[in-house]
């Protein structure tokens, strides 16, 4: 580190851009060579970037690292916001940093190495009121900076995006002498040096860094919810009733790249453009099964307190009367748990939603159902409270001639989208059937039969 040679590049002016002058960058050179070091400086704007890095050419041969630091103030809410307020800011800051970034670039694609700094602001990552202008252009900076880690890869150039909280020229009438202090740009400058260090292998990062204090930001995305049917509809009135889900970060992604942003995007629009094409060939078709084969119920909700699993377990013949009750029947138990038979409760309010709404090319009659085999396949215990999410789909409907067998399988999730339970429902329609349909299907789970040995637990 110590070995380093810098040119320090200021215009001089003042924090809103006006004026020039020679003693900040001549200031900084004097300290540093004071110090042992070696450095030059350069008087041009940023705008004349060849000039700003042929001046570093001139003076040591190569360029190594360019830190993107030139930056003025025009803060204005957005209504008293000139176009000139608007323009001077991007061309500094934006136009500034390409500039820069862009001369230097063949010269480190050559030799193979360079380090890039863009130095953006909390300001663009969050916003800040009335620095519309310059929030725009910090967090530019941050994907201009990720697009040059991308592109700089093969030819050993990193470039990493910095949001320093740091005194400053431009926060000299902001912070008090004491924070200025505590905000000195020496608590900011070591992450720097480390980033443009050749051990350092960072690339593509966004740091906020400030009074010693280092951390790395990056984006997260919630699950997400496909707000489309299987008619290709997508309603404004859809997107209201799920909003919940659309921003629920109980569950989250977090892309790095925009190939990992939109391949799930893509994964799924193609996933519903086959559903719709199989959905339109059956309903084209005759057939009323694969027209219900098709259909996929909308996810239901279930809600459930250790009071529900209680009145379950009494339900079922849990008694006051058996060893080890209070596990089953008071929710202060150390060793409390839900029965695990529990699990088909909440997917039975799928079997509820096809009744009333009914399934496509399959027409039912709610006062003729009988409840059939049922399979239930639990992954996890299920908690002593919680929200579980189910999924259905028509397995297929088996023609009894007497009547009609109708399969579903429903898949039930926890707040994490952890998949816990599997059931299938054996549904008996009477009346249904002689409607042409398979005899027998593959997809019945078969009953097994109970084993002779005693069980297990009781």
């Amino acid at each position: 580190f110590a070995d380093s040679v810098l040119q320090v590049n200021d215009l001089g002016g003042s924090p809103s851009g006006d004026g020039r002058g020679s003693k900040p960058a001549d200031d900084v050179v004097k300290e540093i060579t004071l110090k042992g070091g070696k450095a030059v400086a350069n008087y041009d704007s940023v705008e004349n970037g060849d000039k700003v890095v042929q001046t570093a050419l001139d003076a040591f041969g190569r360029i190594d690292v360019v830190v993107n630091n030139a930056g003025i103030l025009r803060d204005k809410t957005f209504a008293r916001l000139s176009d000139e307020d608007w323009d001077i800011v991007q061309k500094v800051h934006m136009k500034g940093s390409f500039l820069i970034s862009r001369a230097a670039w063949p010269h480190m694609r050559k030799q193979g190495y360079g380090r890039i700094i863009m130095i953006s602001s909390t300001s663009g990552i969050y916003g800040n009121f009335g620095q519309a202008n310059y929030s725009a252009a910090k967090l530019g900076l941050a994907g201009l900076s990720k697009t040059l880690s991308l592109e700089g890869v093969k030819y050993g150039i990193h470039s990493n995006c910095v949001a320093p909280t740091a005194a400053s020229r431009l926060t000299e009438t902001v912070f008090s002498n004491e924070l200025m202090h505590a905000l000195k740009p020496e608590y900011v400058a070591p992450v720097i040096v480390y980033l443009c260090h050749d051990s350092c292998k960072e690339t593509g990062g966004l740091f906020e860094v400030g009074g010693g204090w280092a951390a790395k930001l990056r984006w997260q995305r919630t699950e997400g919810v496909v707000l489309r049917d299987q008619n290709g509809r997508f309603t404004a009135e859809n997107v209201r009733d799920n909003w919940d889900r659309v921003t629920d970060f109980a569950k989250y992604t977090t892309p790095s790249t925009n190939h990992e942003a939109n391949s799930l995007i893509i994964e799924l629009a193609n996933k519903l453009e086959l559903e719709e094409k199989e959905a339109k060939a059956a309903s084209d078709s005759s057939d009323p099964v694969a027209l219900a084969k098709t259909f996929k119920g909308k996810p239901l909700e279930f809600k459930y307190t250790e009071r529900d699993a209680i009145i379950y377990a009494l339900g079922v013949g849990v008694s006051t009367q058996q060893e080890g009750h209070l596990k089953l029947l008071f929710e202060l138990s150390g060793e409390f748990e839900v029965l695990p038979t529990f699990g088909v409760i909440p997917a039975f309010a799928c079997i509820h939603e096809s009744t009333l709404n009914g399934i496509p090319g399959f027409e039912i009659d709610p006062t003729k159902i009988l409840h059939g085999e049922q399979y239930l396949e639990l992954y996890t215990p299920l908690p002593p409270s919680g929200k579980l999410t189910s999924k259905f789909q028509i397995a297929d409907i088996i023609d009894k001639q007497s009547g009609a067998v109708i399969l579903y399988n429903v898949e039930t999730f926890d707040e994490n989208n952890t998949k816990v339970a599997f059931n299938q429902f054996s549904t008996f329609v009477v009346g249904a059937g002689n409607f042409g349909g398979p005899k027998t299907s593959k997809e019945a789970i078969p009953v097994v039969d109970a084993p002779s040995r005693a069980p297990d637990a009781v």
